[in-house]
C-alpha cells in the first residue's frame, strides 16, 4: 500500500501538467471563435466555483450570482476608465474583486440570519435591483448601451491587440494574450478553493450544511461562517466579472440579468454540488453549448440559424432546452453531477485493474473439515 500511494500521486501529477502543457500550447493552434469559448467558460468556472462554495458547501441557496458579477464588471470599468478615478488597470481589477466581497458583506447580515428559499428570495431581489441600478446610473454604467472596457495593462504588457506580439510565428492578439490570464486566474480560484474547502473553514461549512444545531454544538458561529461564505463566494463572482469585462469588451446591463444566476445554478448542478471540478466542468458545458449551437445552427435538425424567423428553435433557446434536461438527468440518474459519476467511474477501473486475472487451472481445494480435525475419542 505504501508503494501504490506515491505511484497513484506521480500518475496524478503527470496527467496535471500533462493537461496544463495542452491548455498552455493551445492558443497557437486554436482560432479566435475556440479561444473566446475558451475565456468565457473560464470566466464562468471562476464564478461557478464560488457559488458551489456558497450553495453546494455551506448550503445557502442564492439566485443573486449575476449581481455580484455586474459588481466586478461595472466596478473594474469604472475605476480603469473614463468618467472614473483612472486609476491603473491592474489596481482597478483588484479594488473591484475587493467591492464585490464588499457587497457581500453588505448583504452578509441578511445571509447570516435567513435560509433556504428565503434567502433565496432575498438574493433574487438583488438581481432586479442591481439591473435598475445599471440602466438607471448613467455616469456610471452608460445606462442600456453599457461601456466599453479598458484592456488590461502590466506594467508595459496590453492584454489588447493595440501593440503587435508575435510568438513562434503566430500573431497573439486580445484572446491568446487574455488566455493566458484566464487560466492564471482559473488556477488561483482552483487552489484556493479547494484549501478552503480541505481545512478547517471546510469542514465547518460541511457540518453547517448538515445541521445547524450540531455545528453550534461542536463549536462553529454559525452566523459567522454564514457570512463569510457569502463574502467568499462574492469576491470570486467579482472575480468573474472583471474576467468577463476583458473578455467581452463591453458590458452591457442586460446580460447581468435573472437568466445569468439560473444559469450558474444550472452549473453546479449538473457538476455537482460541492466539488471544484465539477463546478468548472458544469461551467464549461453550460458556457459552451450555446455558443456551439450558434456555430452549427445550419448543421443542425430542428435549430434554426440566428436572425432567422422560420418558426424553429434558435440555438440559445435549444441550448437551454438541452441543459435543461441535463439537470433533469443528473437529478434523476447521478444527484452528484458529472464530478460523482466520474468519480464512480474511477472507482470501477480500479476495482477492475485490482480484481485478479482468470485462470484455466481451479484453486485446490481446501480439505475436508473432517480430514483437519483431530479424531474424538470413543465414549
Amino acid at each position: 500500500m505504501s508503494e501504490r500511494l506515491p505511484r497513484a500521486r506521480a500518475i496524478r501529477l503527470g496527467w496535471t501538467f500533462a493537461a496544463v502543457a495542452v491548455l498552455c500550447a493551445l492558443p497557437f493552434y486554436l482560432d479566435a471563435f475556440w479561444l473566446r469559448i475558451g475565456l468565457f467558460s473560464m470566466a464562468a468556472a471562476v464564478g461557478a466555483v464560488g457559488l458551489g462554495l456558497l450553495s453546494g458547501t455551506a448550503g445557502q441557496l442564492s439566485l443573486g450570482h449575476a449581481f455580484f458579477l455586474a459588481v466586478g464588471a461595472y466596478g473594474y470599468v469604472w475605476l480603469a476608465g473614463e468618467p472614473g478615478p483612472g486609476l491603473p488597470t491592474a489596481v482597478a481589477a483588484v479594488l473591484a474583486v475587493l467591492l464585490a466581497g464588499a457587497a457581500g458583506g453588505l448583504f452578509s447580515p441578511v445571509a447570516g440570519r435567513v435560509r433556504g428559499i428565503y434567502l433565496g428570495v432575498a438574493t433574487l431581489a438583488l438581481v432586479f435591483l442591481g439591473h435598475h441600478v445599471l440602466l438607471t446610473a448613467d455616469s456610471v454604467t452608460g445606462g442600456f448601451n453599457g461601456r466599453s472596457v479598458p484592456p488590461l495593462e502590466l506594467g508595459v504588457f496590453s492584454f489588447s491587440t493595440d501593440s503587435e506580439l508575435t510568438l513562434l510565428g503566430v500573431p497573439f492578439g486580445a484572446e491568446e494574450r487574455l488566455w493566458y490570464l484566464g487560466l492564471a486566474l482559473f488556477a488561483v480560484t482552483w487552489f484556493t478553493a479547494r484549501g478552503i474547502l480541505r481545512g478547517r473553514p471546510g469542514r465547518a461549512l460541511v457540518a453547517l450544511r448538515d445541521s445547524e444545531t450540531a455545528a453550534a454544538v461542536m463549536g462553529v458561529n454559525v452566523s459567522r461562517y454564514r457570512s463569510a461564505a457569502f463574502v467568499v463566494s462574492s469576491m470570486y463572482a467579482g472575480l468573474a466579472g472583471v474576467l468577463l469585462a476583458l473578455s467581452f469588451r463591453r458590458v452591457v446591463p442586460d446580460y447581468f440579468g435573472l437568466v445569468l444566476s439560473v444559469d450558474y445554478l444550472a452549473m453546479i448542478v449538473i457538476g455537482g454540488l460541492g466539488s471544484v471540478a465539477g463546478a468548472a466542468a458544469g461551467a464549461v458545458f453550460v458556457t459552451a453549448l450555446p455558443l456551439l449551437m450558434t456555430r452549427y445552427a445550419d448543421q443542425l435538425p430542428l435549430v434554426a440559424a440566428p436572425g432567422t424567423t422560420d418558426g424553429t428553435v434558435g440555438p440559445t433557446e435549444a441550448a437551454r432546452y438541452l441543459y435543461g434536461a441535463a439537470i433533469v438527468l443528473i437529478l434523476l440518474f447521478a444527484p452528484d453531477g458529472l464530478h460523482g459519476l466520474a468519480r464512480r467511474l474511477r472507482a470501477r477501473l480500479r476495482r477492475r485493474r485490482a480484481a485478479p486475472p482468470p485462470s484455466g487451472t481451479t484453486a485446490p481445494s481446501q480439505p475436508a473439515a473432517s480430514a483437519v480435525r483431530a479424531k474424538e475419542p470413543t465414549p
